[in-house]
């Protein structure tokens, strides 16, 4: 799949999880850095839909845009000035997180681990289940 499905996939997959927790979604106009709208009633959440990979124990999450200029590819990461969180769908999983974006403020890239650590490391850890798509937003 090219990154535009991955992402437009990843978007509705995200989208549909929202709706079926009773949560409004909406749709920016124009061309803005964030791919959805949650209404939590009366807060409004910007959302920036991505896609997961999973490579070994962990999802990662790459937390930046990546568009080609004259001067090659510009990356350019997420801050709180633009998104509240990112939403994460792992096609092989199939499953949704849900990470604030205070996480990932102005990093490339996040991993969500989804097995314990070979070296038994527990501290620092991105755990998988602590960014529940639907544990995380009913917190909120």
């Amino acid at each position: 799949m090219t990154t535009d499905q991955k992402g437009a996939i990843a978007e509705a997959a995200i989208a549909f999880e929202a709706m079926t927790l009773g949560i409004g979604v909406f749709r920016p106009l124009g061309d803005e850095r964030l791919d959805l709208i949650f209404d939590l009633r009366p807060r409004l959440l910007r959302v920036q839909c991505k896609w997961g990979t999973p490579k070994g124990d962990v999802v990662v999450v790459h937390c930046h845009t990546s568009r080609r200029t004259a001067n090659g590819f510009k990356r350019r990461s997420y801050s709180a000035a633009e998104v509240d969180p990112i939403a994460v769908y792992c096609g092989e999983l199939d499953r949704c997180f849900f990470v604030p974006i205070e996480r990932v403020d102005c990093r490339p890239a996040l991993a969500l681990r989804i097995a314990p650590c070979r070296n038994n490391q527990r501290r620092r850890i991105n755990w998988a289940d602590d960014f529940d798509f639907a544990a995380t937003l009913a917190s909120i």
